[in-house]
């Protein structure tokens, strides 16, 4: 014990006297040791504590409170109690030892071990003896911290000192200044005001010397290092003065004063705080204030130049409407919500009767806004504004004004949307159906564009499109899909009966489909009149329309049943020859089919529908296609043409992919029995020969029916990898021939996907690494055999498979890895290797993606280039000259592909190779490598300003490239070089002005605009003002 009594002593000594800090962690150790106790150290203390000079008094308090940080978990209740009373009484000593004694009751008030009544003692003589805005920021937030600490853990306590203690906190807190300890106090003024804290006569004063503040103009100063930002304060301060009802006699007189202010961001602050407060009021507490509030909110919307203003101001009256809308009536009480609402009919309704002047919109905006507040409301508007409107559109005839009629009446029947409830319209459905059918009849084509929006949105009520309604808007649109020729006509009315037709599919099943079907199939005028180029060309459009409608109109399973079919028999009349129909049209009529896989509702309905008509129809077709193609010279099928066969693929990958498994399954089934063994008994119109060899290579040297690979590809390829495809290892084995010895490069380019997308989803294991092994091995032999004549093929499969492995992270990646930069020295296949790279870190659009259900793992490009460009930038130094463009190329693809964020993190260490790459010829390496440059210049890391002079040269050579993106991309690069540290850019300007004068006259208006952009920031370099 002597021992330790003599440490305690030279603890203290060397800390008070010798001034040593480091002491008071040492001293620490030895109280959670147990050495000695927190009494005994106050005990050791007692000269220190008792000297005559107060800096000495200081110390020791300093040292016995830097203790208790560390320690006060461990203190017992007695010792709190004891500490309080020193600590409480130190607070009347020199001023100097006030900071010490703040740490130490700081550090009390985290104990879980308080003394019932000590939290009020310490506020008391906290309030009593200290002016808290005379010390220094660090004790003011030791203050703020205590009342936090204090609130979370006593708050019964602290509501028993009643407004006192509301009186203390605002004593402490009037005249802060700080934004981080103004954090802390709104923290604290929050918490009074959500805690139900007692405000007594204090309500005005906890008020003002909060709201003084508002609204905050606080700028964060560059790199600040606390973090504090104008958002956090806005929305603390915010948070209590929108807290309690208490406060709303004060606070709307303030915003409606704040709002007069010619200060942006101050306009936008007080109108979201006004959003917040409204929404916690009830109508007698703005009552008093609505004629004020409703001046200030029409003057924002009507005068405004901000966006951001106008749709706050406009949210403003949203809620200030719901606020009063909540009030309940009683027989003696005053409707508020009619009050305010007269005041806003009566300063908006009359400019709706002036369609052609500027005051509509503004006026229409505001009463929607009142409108969608609430359920009562919309009746008052919609009664008061409907008829208006109605009359108006009926009695003008000027386009224009109709048009504008018609959106006001959109916007408003779309406000009350959120109602869900059709008979606040209900009075008026026949005028406003008859208003809408009949400007569908007009020729003016906005006013039919706004006409099939307001019928969308009419449609979304209930109720106000009876059957007929929506059978003559059918006929409607019908009509104007057949006739119309405006684009935009055509686009309006194609979405607006999409939208119909999910509501009211019977209409479009009887209507509009077969009158579609009939379009469609009505032949174009003879080929041979001259005269008829023009109505070929209307046809070709009126088709191009009617596959997109019935693309659109195809969302219920109903609709499809009867849509399809039509689509299908498109093909194959095309294919037939029944009716003349171009390789474009029947594209579009497959993405018309892929279009409804994606978006039809999944059932069993829809998908028995796709498994057992669509998917064996198509594959019918596409077989009749290659076999008629074998036989006979004449007509040639569109369906043999890749265009067609390409649409076909994601059809029925879609299709697959979203199918049961049971159906899945057996989509796979009858798919690998059709390729493998020419089973065609699924098939309609089945007169197929016997014995069809799609996968092998015909008598004759023919691989004509090879083709069809690409449609196995979207059978087996997309399935959930849950679904067993069917002989496996006999199928790829099979792909794998048909990739390696195929001539036709769609062939073999499907059979290689086709079995990297097998190979991507088979589980791990040995028979995995041997099939691997096998297919890389014989890859391998061809691209080394220079005499081999199928590289490019084996150079397809390989690449292929390199990308399965790549996406599942496989390790034997790495071996094709190996070989594919290996390639970029190669003869033949070095620019191809180097695109190759394009194909690995991009998603494919048909398979090895996750909408195919492939395995494919995240961040995978950030992977492979952690793992390559070293090897990447080994090759390309060791490369001879004329092999370097390939590697350059390889680098630009990799990088082109990786997110922004890693752009700008890993270019500087491959800063040299693109620089380089600037200086390739090929443009596609510059456009790239340009696109790849522009993140990383706008903070340029210093390895860049040390290569400025070359990289200001390659730009300027550039900008005189005969490709318009390349001389746009880097006329925009030099734009960022502008703003690099003056005095390290400033020797380059007169040389870039000069340099910039050409592109000023290209021939091309991006250019030029690019070029003037870019000059006038590096003409104003160096002058007082610029950059």
């Amino acid at each position: 014990m002597a021992a330790d009594s003599t440490l305690l002593l030279s603890l203290v000594e060397e800390f008070v006297s010798g001034l040593q800090d480091s002491k008071a962690k040492d001293t620490a150790t030895c109280v959670k040791d147990g050495q000695f106790t927190i009494l005994q150290l106050v005990e050791a203390l007692g000269l220190s504590l008792t000297s005559a000079q107060p800096h000495t008094r200081a110390r020791g308090v300093q040292l016995l409170s830097d203790v208790l940080h560390d320690c006060y978990g461990g203190l017992t209740e007695r010792e709190v109690e004891v500490l309080i009373a020193f600590y409480e009484d130190r607070l009347k000593d020199h001023y100097v030892i006030t900071p010490p004694v703040l740490q130490g009751l700081r550090a009390l008030t985290k104990c879980t071990v308080l003394p019932p009544g000590s939290a009020v003692s310490m506020l008391r003589s906290l309030f009593q003896d200290v002016h808290v805005q005379s010390l220094m920021l660090t004790e003011r937030a030791c203050v703020y911290n205590m009342l936090i600490n204090l609130m979370a853990t006593r708050e019964a306590e602290l509501k028993g000192l009643g407004a006192d203690f509301v009186f203390g906190f605002v004593q402490s807190m009037d005249g802060e200044r700080d934004p981080r300890n103004l954090l802390l106090a709104f923290q604290i003024a929050r918490t009074i005001v959500l805690r139900g804290y007692d405000l007594g006569k204090f309500t005005e004063e906890l008020f003002e010397v909060t709201s003084c503040y508002f609204p905050i103009d606080f700028s964060p100063p560059p790199n600040d290092p606390h973090g504090i930002t104008r958002e956090e304060l806005i929305q603390m301060l915010r948070d209590v003065l929108t807290g309690t009802p208490r406060f709303a006699e004060f606070l709307l007189p303030l915003i409606i004063e704040k709002l007069d202010s010619d200060v942006q961001s101050a306009k936008l602050d007080s109108l979201q705080t006004l959003v917040a407060g409204v929404s916690q009021y009830e109508h007698k507490d703005v009552a008093e204030f609505l004629e004020g509030l409703w001046a200030s909110l029409r003057r924002e919307v009507f005068q405004t130049s901000s966006e951001k203003i106008e749709s706050a101001g406009l949210a403003a009256l949203t809620a200030l409407t719901s606020c009063l809308s909540r009030s309940v009536l009683n027989s003696d009480s005053e409707d508020s919500l009619s009050t305010f609402l007269e005041l806003v009919l009566k300063d908006c309704k009359h400019h709706l009767c002036e369609p052609d002047l500027k005051l509509v919109w503004p006026s229409a905006k505001l009463l929607q806004a009142a409108c969608s507040a609430s359920y009562r409301a919309s009746h008052v508007i919609a009664d008061a504004v409907t008829p208006s409107l109605i009359e108006q559109y009926n009695s003008r005839a000027q386009c224009s004004h109709r048009r504008t009629l018609l959106e006001v009446v959109q916007r408003f029947v779309q406000s009350v949307r959120a109602c869900e409830n059709g008979d606040v319209f209900s009075a008026f459905r026949p005028s406003l159906c008859s208003m809408v059918l009949s400007a569908l009849t007009e020729t003016n084509a906005s006013l039919q564009v706004t006409a099939t929006s307001v019928l969308t949105s009419l449609a979304q009520h209930t109720g106000l499109l009876l059957d007929s309604d929506v059978e003559l808007a059918v006929d409607h649109l019908t009509r104007l899909l057949l006739t119309e020729e405006d684009h935009r006509v055509g686009l309006a009315v194609v979405e607006c009966a999409g939208a119909l037709a999910g509501l009211h599919p019977a209409a479009f099943i009887t209507e509009l489909i077969p009158r579609l079907k009939a379009a469609m199939f009505a032949e174009p005028m003879d080929q041979n009149d001259n005269g008829a180029a023009p109505e070929k060309h209307s046809h070709h459009a009126v088709r191009q329309r009617c596959l997109s409608a019935l693309a659109a109109v195809s969302t219920q399973p109903s609709v499809v049943q009867e849509s399809t079919p039509v689509l299908l028999e498109v093909l194959s009349a095309a294919h037939a020859g029944s009716v003349v129909f171009s390789v474009e049209e029947v594209v579009s009529a497959c993405h018309s089919l892929r279009r409804i896989a994606e978006q039809v509702e999944d059932s069993e309905e829809t998908g028995r529908c796709f498994h057992d008509v669509i998917i064996p129809r198509l594959l019918s077709l596409a077989l009749q296609a290659a076999l008629q193609g074998e036989g006979s010279p004449g007509r040639r099928s569109p369906l043999l043409e890749e265009a067609v066969l390409s649409a076909m693929v994601p059809v029925i990958s879609t299709s697959c992919s979203r199918l049961q498994p049971t159906l899945a399954g057996q989509t796979a089934s009858r798919a690998v029995s059709l390729f493998l063994d020419g089973d065609v008994s699924f098939l309609p119109d089945n007169s197929f020969p016997s014995n069809i060899q799609l996968l092998e290579k015909q008598p004759g040297d023919s691989w004509s029916r090879s083709r069809m690979v690409c449609l196995l590809l979207g059978c087996v390829c997309s399935l959930p990898r849950g679904v067993e495809v069917p002989r496996l290892d006999l199928l790829m084995t099979e792909l794998e021939e048909m990739s390696c010895t195929c001539s036709y490069p769609l062939s073999y380019t499907s059979a290689a996907k086709c079995f990297a997308g097998l190979l991507n989803k088979r589980p791990q294991g040995d028979a995995l690494d041997s099939l691997i092994q096998r297919t890389v091995k014989r890859a391998c032999s061809e691209l080394d055999s220079a005499s081999s004549s199928v590289r490019t093929q084996a150079f397809t499969l390989m690449l292929w498979v390199a990308k399965a492995l790549l996406l599942r992270y496989h390790p034997q990646f790495t071996t094709l890895t190996d070989k594919l930069f290996s390639l970029l020295d190669d003869a033949d296949l070095g620019p191809a290797a180097a695109d190759g790279f394009c194909l690995l870190m991009s998603d494919s659009a048909d398979i090895l993606n996750r909408g195919c259900h492939a395995d494919v793992r995240i961040m995978y490009r950030q992977r492979f280039f952690c793992e390559n460009s070293a090897k990447l930038v080994r090759g390309f130094n060791a490369a001879p000259q004329e092999k370097k463009p390939n590697y350059l190329k390889a680098l630009s693809n990799i990088v082109n592909k990786l997110p922004k964020q890693v752009q700008v993190t890993e270019l500087p260490a491959l800063l040299s190779l693109l620089l380089e790459a600037l200086s390739c010829p090929d443009q596609g390496v510059q456009l790239s490598t340009l696109s790849c440059l522009q993140p990383v210049l706008v903070d340029p890391p210093p390895a860049l300003i040390q290569q400025l002079e070359a990289l200001v040269s390659r730009l300027l050579a550039l900008t005189s490239s005969p490709a318009m993106s390349v001389r746009t991309a880097s006329l925009r690069c030099i734009h960022a070089v502008s703003c690099f540290p003056e005095h390290e850019v400033l020797p380059f300007r007169a040389r870039v002005l000069r340099a910039l004068a050409r592109p000023l006259d290209d021939r091309k208006r991006l250019v030029r605009r690019e070029a003037v952009r870019a000059r006038a920031q590096w003409f104003l370099l160096g002058s007082p003002g610029g950059s």
